[in-house]
């Protein structure tokens, strides 16, 4: 399993959480946001679930990842 933490812009609220949480199970890693530090750490199986595509399922939902 890897374990990545990425900056993310535009998070503000428990919606925003709910929304990317809710995106990344949908590809089959997990993730736990920090709205204060504008972060969110991610776990994934590498062999299942590019970072790209970790990327692209947060930037699908409306937010910039850094």
């Amino acid at each position: 399993m890897k374990n990545v933490t990425l900056q993310v812009e535009g998070m503000s609220c428990n919606h925003c959480v709910a929304t990317i949480e809710g995106a990344l199970r949908e590809i089959g890693a997990s993730g736990k946001v920090d709205l204060a530090g504008k972060t969110v750490s991610v776990t994934f199986d590498e062999e299942k679930v590019s970072l790209e595509a970790v990327k692209e399922a947060i930037e699908e939902q409306g937010y910039d990842v850094k």
